[in-house]
This record gives C-alpha cells, sequence and structure tokens, in this order.
C-alpha cells in the first residue's frame, strides 16, 4: 500500500487501507472502528463517505488503527486538517505544512552512479554518524565507528559529499540531503547482496558483542505456503515503512542501528 504522504484526501486513504487489509484478511468496518476505539461499528465508513469528518481525539484514534507512527502520522494529522477546513486561510496553511513535512522527508531513489553507496558499509554508516557529530574531526568519528581510519572517513564524507548524499553547511558539519533512500529495482542484485551478507556478519558480531538491553534479537521457525508468503512479505514491508517513520521524524539521534528484517528457507518445498 503506498504511503500516506502520497495522498491529498484522507478519506481515500483511509478507504484504501480498509481494502488493503480486506484483502488479505476477514477484516470490516467493525473491526476498523474497534481498533480506533469507536463504538459505532459503521462509524469509520460513513468517515469516509463524507457525511461525517474526524475531532482531533478522533484524528489520534483512526492514526492508531492504521498504526501511524512518526512523520506519516504528522502527515496524517494535517492531511485531516487540510480536507475539512472551512477557510481558504486555514486550507493554505494545512498544505504548507503537509508539502513541508514532504519535502523534508523525501525519499531519494538509488540508481546509476549512485549505487556505489552500497559498494561498502560505511557509506551508509557515515550518512548517519556525521550529522550527529556536528564539528567532530576525523578521527573522532573514526573513533566512534572503531572499524576504519580517519582517512577513510574523510574519503567516505567527500563520496557521500559529491554523490549528493551529505550537505557539509559549515566546517565539519553535515546535513542529509534525503531523509530516506531506496534502490531501483534493477540496480538491486549484485551491490545489495553483499550489503546484506556484511551485514549479517555484523548481526552474528552483535550477539556477543553488546548486551541484550542494547540489541534485540527474535525469530520463529514455521511452515508455510506461497500464499501466506506473499501476505508475510507484505507484513514486513508496511512495518519496514513505519519503522523509516519513526527514524525519519527526528533530526538527529546518538547512535546508528542496523535492522536486519530477514524472511527465508530452511527446507526445499513439499512436492
Amino acid at each position: 500500500m503506498k504511503s500516506v504522504m502520497e495522498y491529498e484526501d484522507y478519506r481515500l486513504y483511509m478507504n484504501d487501507y480498509y481494502q488493503w487489509k480486506k484483502s488479505n484478511s476477514t477484516f470490516s468496518w467493525r473491526e476498523f472502528a474497534k481498533k480506533g476505539g469507536f463504538t459505532s461499528p459503521n462509524y469509520l465508513k460513513v468517515v469516509c463517505e463524507g457525511k461525517s469528518g474526524l475531532s482531533k481525539p478522533g484524528i489520534e484514534r483512526v492514526a492508531s488503527a492504521m498504526e501511524l507512527v512518526g512523520v506519516e502520522r504528522e502527515y496524517f494529522r494535517s492531511l485531516v486538517k487540510f480536507c475539512q477546513a472551512k477557510k481558504i486561510s486555514e486550507k493554505k496553511s494545512a498544505h504548507t505544512e503537509m508539502m513541508d513535512i514532504v519535502s523534508s522527508h523525501q525519499v531519494r531513489v538509488l540508481e546509476g552512479e549512485s549505487i556505489s553507496f552500497y559498494e561498502s558499509w560505511k557509506y551508509p554508516v557515515l550518512r548517519e554518524l556525521a550529522p550527529m557529530m556536528p564539528g567532530a574531526k576525523y578521527a573522532d568519528i573514526a573513533k566512534v565507528c572503531g572499524a576504519f581510519s580517519a582517512n577513510e572517513v574523510r574519503d567516505a564524507l567527500a563520496y557521500l559529499i559529491r554523490a549528493g548524499f551529505l550537505k557539509q553547511v559549515a566546517d565539519n558539519v553535515y546535513e542529509q540531503q534525503n531523509r530516506s533512500l531506496q534502490t531501483s529495482v534493477e540496480a538491486m542484485p549484485t551491490l545489495i547482496r553483499a550489503m546484506h551478507k556484511e551485514m549479517a556478519e555484523f548481526a552474528k558480531d552483535a550477539i556477543e558483542k553488546y548486551p541484550v538491553n542494547e540489541r534485540n534479537f527474535t525469530g520463529v521457525t514455521m511452515g508455510i505456503d506461497d500464499e501466506d508468503y506473499d501476505e508475510i512479505v507484505k507484513e514486513l514491508d508496511a512495518c519496514r515503512k513505519r519503522i523509516i517513520s519513526i527514524a525519519t521524524a527526528k533530526k538527529h539521534g546518538n547512535r546508528v542501528f542496523r535492522l536486519n528484517m530477514q524472511l527465508f528457507p530452511l527446507t526445499e518445498k513439499v512436492q
């Protein structure tokens, strides 16, 4: 399903969300309303039909029911405000809020030469880390990473600036050009495969390197068919998007994390 940030009508988004959930399960308007804490089983259907609107508490309930978090939740609030505004000035103000949110959380699609971003794990790590350490010298950044030298940090930052992933706004002060990145399908196979292998090794090392309160490892072994697999992949994709929304809602963090989402066969198919 598309991100809420691609919509300019919250009712259309709610209806698309309902249809998406219904296509994968026995989801109903009653269940949708129940998830939002509404007593009327058809209330959200009435809202989607344009016969009613959402109050401020209602906005938060619906956002929670649709599991919107971070910047997507922020955008949904402004989207409802835009659609329900009575005055032209209020509508313009809400639309400006929406556009500001979108522009500050743009997604860049990597293709062509920019795909070299995935040649080494140091590029995505430094893209996140450097803005967290304004004024830090190359050696200071290298020390926090603990895996490469000050010269490698210097060269990697030069590439990130040249390729448009970072912008240098002052001496040793950097900002991200885009909050989120995704890769074109055509460019995926070779470099992304190598990156996944690297990150899988780091995940293995993290089991011993970090205490359990600083890492989260869970797993489940299950027997499923092709239809189940497709449905689970959709859920993982939706979950990943919600996590990205949380991570990009704030300007800076204080540590770089990696989330690996892995679903793979342990056996061959049973005939």
